[in-house]
C-alpha cells in the first residue's frame, strides 16, 4: 500500500516538473456560450472547480470574483463573470448533487460567488476535507498537487490582473490548470486505500446571508450515497486503467 508523505517542504515542491493542463480552454464571455458549455459540464460525473479574484493591492478595497473555472479532463471553461452574470444555468449546474464539483477550500470560493448572486450550492468535495483520510496534513493546492501528483503547480500567475480586457495565454493555462488539477489528484487519492476510515465531506456549505431566499434548488437532497457514487466513478476507472 502505497503511503503519501504528511507534508512537503517548498524547496522539494520547487524541484518538481511543472503541472501544465493541455486540454482545450474555453473562455466564456459571451451569454450565447453559457448553454453550450454547461451542457457538456453537466454530462459528467465530476469535474474540477476553482475562482480567481482580481487583488488588490490597497488597504479597504477588494473585488468581486472574476472568473468561475469548471473543467473536464479534457476541456476548461472560464466563466469571466465580470463579463457575464452568474446565470441559473451555471447555478443549477453549481447546485447538482449528481454533478460532483472538486476544489481547495471549496467554501471560501462558494462565499465568493455567494457575492455575486445567491444559490443553493450541492455536490461539492473539498480536497482539504479528502487528503486527511490519507494522511496528508497539506491544505494548499500547489503542496497538495506536489505531494498527491508529484507535479509543481505554477503560482505564478495568482496576482495578475483577471479583470483585464483580454487574458493572455498564461493566465489562461494558470486558470485551467487549477480546476483540472483537482480532478486528477481525487482521482490518483482514490487509486489507494485510506488509512483512515473517516468519511469525508462531499457537500459543503457555505455561511449564507441571514434572510436570504435561495435562487435555485438543488436537484436532489444529499447524502451518503453521493459519496459513493463518486467512489465508484473512480473506482471503475483505475480497474479500466489497470486492465489496459
Amino acid at each position: 500500500m502505497i503511503e503519501f508523505r504528511a507534508t512537503i517542504d517548498n524547496d522539494t515542491v520547487a524541484a518538481m516538473p511543472a503541472a501544465r493542463f493541455g486540454g482545450r480552454i474555453v473562455v466564456v464571455d459571451r451569454e450565447e456560450q453559457i448553454e453550450a458549455a454547461c451542457r457538456d459540464l453537466s454530462s459528467c460525473d465530476v469535474i474540477g472547480f476553482d475562482t480567481e479574484t482580481r487583488p488588490s493591492f490597497k488597504a479597504g478595497v477588494s473585488h468581486r470574483v472574476s472568473l468561475l473555472q469548471l473543467s473536464t479532463d479534457k476541456t476548461c471553461y472560464l466563466f469571466r463573470l465580470n463579463r457575464i452574470r452568474l446565470d441559473n444555468r451555471i447555478l443549477k449546474l453549481l447546485g447538482s448533487n449528481r454533478v460532483h464539483k472538486v476544489g481547495v477550500d471549496v467554501a471560501g470560493d462558494i462565499r465568493s460567488l455567494h457575492a455575486l448572486r445567491h444559490f443553493q450550492e450541492g455536490g461539492f468535495i473539498d480536497l482539504q476535507h479528502e487528503a486527511p483520510r490519507w494522511g496528508i496534513e497539506e491544505k494548499s493546492l500547489r503542496k497538495l498537487s506536489a505531494i498527491v501528483l508529484g507535479e509543481r503547480i505554477s503560482k505564478a500567475q495568482r496576482l495578475s490582473n483577471w479583470e483585464a480586457g483580454v487574458l493572455t495565454s498564461q493566465q489562461m493555462e494558470y486558470a485551467a490548470t487549477d480546476a483540472w488539477a483537482c480532478i486528477r489528484i481525487l482521482e490518483e487519492l482514490q487509486r489507494h486505500k485510506p488509512i483512515s476510515g473517516e468519511e469525508g465531506s462531499s457537500r459543503i456549505e457555505a455561511p449564507k446571508p441571514e434572510g436570504a431566499n435561495p435562487t435555485t434548488q438543488p436537484e436532489e437532497k444529499s447524502s451518503s450515497s453521493s459519496k459513493r457514487r463518486v467512489r465508484r466513478v473512480w473506482h471503475r476507472r483505475a480497474k479500466h486503467d489497470k486492465q489496459e
